[in-house]
């Protein structure tokens, strides 16, 4: 861990981690992250209920696998800030002996990723860029923390969206599913605009470029873009759908807004 110590917290610039927090009602973040919630409010007001989804999504997921797929080692890539359940929380509860490793290059994640080294025996940090697959799988903290002959599963929630189209993410999710052992999972959310001309298109677009006006990568893709993050994977039922109809916990009472809309995620196996 002593390579965190390299890098400082910068509170002038919004960081990706720190505004996914204030989305999702978290402490751990500044005015300046702030700033960026108020100004996608504008567009989209729901956004803290859009932010909370994302997670309530991700702990269902993390359920699936630990549960009923049986998967005892998950990498969480691009893992951001801890809230009120984690990866680490919702899998071992249902397995004790769980190991979990966080991926994040944020410098405040990094400080809370120490303090989990601390608290949980099988759970782990990395400070690295989920854009260089070859770093983090050769890594010391996951070679020594896996078994990765045994089956792993992998998430990607909400961090793709930050991949350039030139950082090639098809290619650079390719790498990753090519490391894993068969049996192992990929679970993946990320921002979706129809392209149909739809109020959801439109908000997509204009929440994209306001993103990007504040912090400079954030990409809303199709449908079709979004499956190829899947290729040479097989669906678990429902497929690649909107996050709150995932296997909710229980019947919708209201009608979803078109920002839960713009939301897509899905859970692949390797066969």
């Amino acid at each position: 861990m002593a390579e965190v110590d390299r890098f400082t917290i910068d509170t002038t610039k919004p960081s990706i981690a720190r505004v996914y927090d204030a989305f999702v009602g978290g402490k751990d973040n500044y005015e300046v992250d702030r700033e960026v919630l108020r100004y996608i409010q504008e567009v989209a007001p729901d956004a803290i209920l859009v932010g909370r989804q994302c997670r309530a999504w991700l702990i269902r997921v993390v359920r699936f696998l630990a549960g009923q797929a049986k998967v005892d080692q998950f990498l969480d890539l691009g893992s951001g800030l801890p809230t009120a359940e984690n990866t680490h929380q919702e899998a071992q509860r249902l397995n004790p002996e769980a190991r979990v490793v966080y991926v994040d290059n944020d410098p405040t994640v990094a400080a809370h990723g120490r303090a989990l080294l601390e608290d949980n025996r099988h759970t782990r940090f990395l400070m690295a860029d989920l854009r260089n697959p070859a770093e983090i799988l050769d890594s010391d903290v996951v070679t020594r923390h896996f078994d990765l002959s045994r089956p792993v599963g992998l998430i990607q929630s909400n961090s793709l969206h930050h991949v350039a189209d030139d950082e090639d993410p098809v290619g650079l999710m390719q790498t990753y599913v090519d490391a894993l052992a068969p049996g192992s999972y990929v679970a993946i959310s990320h921002l979706h605009n129809p392209d149909d001309g739809s109020s959801r298109a439109k908000l997509a677009v204009e929440s994209q470029t306001r993103f990007n006006e504040m912090m400079g990568s954030c990409f809303y893709r199709t449908r079709e873009e979004i499956a190829e993050l899947f290729r040479g994977l097989e669906m678990v039922e429902p497929g690649l759908t909107h996050l709150f109809e995932w296997w909710p916990n229980g019947p919708r009472l209201t009608e979803p807004s078109d920002g839960e809309y713009n939301l897509l995620g899905g859970v692949a196996r390797k066969p």
